[in-house]
């Protein structure tokens, strides 16, 4: 073998080293979070906080936003008033274009008994549900009670209000926040909700939780003002609870505070509100950067940290991974122990995605595949926040809303 030969195999064997090490450790910068971080959330339950016996003595404001929600808002109406606790209604609505704000009022007077007292606001054109929100708090700004934002598509459980308002008897807790109990999830989701509620009150058990579900969460009234609220993002949800945390009270989601919603139908749908859903998150982490390494903050600031990591950091990192992945295959390169072993690693974490997509599993591939998938919706919803195009004005489920009036 030649000079010229010689020096292209050693040339060879080190790009393709090199091209393994930074798969490597693009991979371990990815995946290392989610192991870290539900590992430390597992040890931290063992800290649950235990919801009082004693009722706060705070009024409750129920705040409902809806679009179009015709086919549902009587449902969601005689929900809320079979509650045990009553509570003042205040409806927003988003200049809805079928019949929702007239059957709302025909069941108000027809109900008139159900709650304290009752409010409607009609907003004169759909600027999103965060922009909603922001307006149903300016209208509350005098308000010294509880309130409590729920979705039409949400059924509580019995005795969530009472539960709710049990809380706030605690003076460090400023927002609480329910746990799904989701009809129609596909084998994946199911695995993917099963992980975020884990993280989530682990969280809650440690400290806080920056995400709480907007399907039913009640706040301190005062903690959250609507100048903190971005009207262009969703996620609303999550920078409620997040501004409350950095308003110096705790948020948390109570594992025994369920509520129960249908996911959409069918897979293409479910991976729209995915990244509809990461794009809020990923936005609401960005802004919120300079409390990522804030001492004043505390254990806070470790869960704000890892939750960056997750959303920014982690597909961004195996984007990369998955480059030199496919470099380093379209590359002869010798085959090594180091390559025959990524080789197969890459076809593990392939075969996973590929079969998580489809709602199929292999043993020991269903939570592989999950964080594949969600590491997709992260890359997705990155992407299109780069471009300049938010998702915050969405379209609605409509063959969820016929599958909930059905039932």
């Amino acid at each position: 073998m030649g000079f010229v030969e010689v020096w292209m195999l050693l040339w060879v064997t080190m790009a393709g080293d090199w091209l393994a090490y930074g798969e490597l450790g693009l991979a371990a910068v990815g995946f290392a979070p989610f192991a870290l971080h539900r590992w430390s959330c597992s040890k931290w339950l063992s800290q649950q906080l235990q919801c009082p016996e004693e009722m706060s003595g705070l009024d409750m404001t129920i705040l409902l936003p809806v679009w179009n929600e015709g086919l549902i808002i009587e449902k969601k109406l005689a929900n809320l008033a079979k509650q045990d606790f009553k509570c003042h209604l205040l409806i927003i609505d988003s200049a809805s274009t079928d019949d929702t704000v007239s059957k709302a009022e025909s069941w108000l007077e027809d109900f008139p008994s159900a709650f304290e007292s009752h409010n409607l606001i009609r907003m004169e054109r759909r600027l999103g549900k965060t922009t909603a929100v922001k307006l149903a708090l300016d209208s509350l700004k005098d308000n010294q009670g509880i309130i409590v934002m729920t979705d039409a598509d949400a059924t509580l459980m019995p005795g969530a209000l009472s539960r709710l308002n049990r809380w706030f008897s605690n003076p460090h807790i400023g927002a609480v926040g329910g746990t799904p109990n989701r009809l129609g999830l596909l084998n994946s989701e199911t695995t993917h909700r099963d992980i975020y509620s884990l993280l989530r009150v682990g969280e809650s058990a440690h400290d806080s939780t920056p995400f709480l579900e907007g399907s039913v969460l009640a706040w301190r009234a005062g903690s959250v003002d609507s100048s903190q609220l971005y009207a262009t993002a969703n996620a609303d949800d999550a920078q409620i609870a997040t501004a409350v945390r950095l308003g110096g009270l705790r948020s948390i989601q109570d594992p025994e505070l369920t509520f129960t919603d249908m996911m959409p139908l069918n897979a293409k749908d479910q991976r729209r509100q995915k990244v509809r859903r990461a794009q809020g998150l990923i936005r609401l982490l960005a802004r919120k950067r300079k409390h990522w390494f804030s001492r004043r903050e505390g254990r806070f600031a470790k869960i704000l940290r890892r939750n960056a990591w997750m959303h920014i950091l982690s597909p961004l990192a195996i984007a990369g991974g998955a480059v030199l992945a496919i470099l380093r295959n379209i590359t002869y390169l010798p085959e090594t122990n180091l390559m025959l072993s990524l080789s197969l690693v890459e076809i593990y974490c392939l075969v996973s995605w590929i079969l998580s997509r489809a709602n199929k599993s292999v043993f020991g591939t269903r939570t592989a595949g999950t964080i594949m998938c969600g590491l997709e919706s992260l890359l997705v919803a990155i992407v299109i926040s780069g471009r300049g195009k938010s998702l915050h004005m969405w379209e609605q489920h409509a063959d969820v809303r016929v599958a909930l009036a059905d039932e």
